[in-house]
């Protein structure tokens, strides 16, 4: 069992998440908690300059309080920030001490044979567990 779990989440694809917290639910320890994580990825600076400054900011905003309203619970808390999806999941669950990561993940396709997935990327250079989900 887990005292601290991360279940990071797609934008758009908040709908797709309710596997992954299941899967946090029956992993957790008494008395642990569930952090939700979705990571908005940055608008290119040759694009930014086309919205207000604080474009960003408020959509982390909306789309935080929308995952609250939907979780409603009182081991879950929900975390928005901006970057690069694996830099953000790895990093957050590292400065916040997370022992288990649940990640769904979709079938591979020729891109992430080259590339690698994220939820491939995350399952290599965690240095926690990993629990992935089909």
């Amino acid at each position: 069992m887990f005292k601290h779990i991360l279940v990071p989440v797609a934008p758009g694809h908040e709908k797709e998440y309710s596997a992954s917290i299941e899967a946090a639910k029956k992993l957790l320890a008494d008395g642990g908690r569930i952090s939700v994580l979705s990571i908005m990825e940055e608008l290119p600076s040759y694009m930014a300059s086309y919205f207000p400054k604080d474009q960003l900011k408020k959509a982390i905003d909306e789309l935080a309080d929308t995952l609250t309203a939907e979780l409603g619970s009182d081991v879950i808390d929900v975390h928005v920030v901006s970057g690069h999806s694996t830099n953000a999941i790895l990093s957050w669950q590292e400065k916040h001490k997370a022992d288990c990561v649940v990640v769904s993940s979709h079938r591979p396709g020729l891109s992430d044979l080259l590339l690698g997935s994220t939820a491939a990327r995350v399952v290599r250079h965690s240095n926690c567990s990993v629990v992935v989900l089909r």
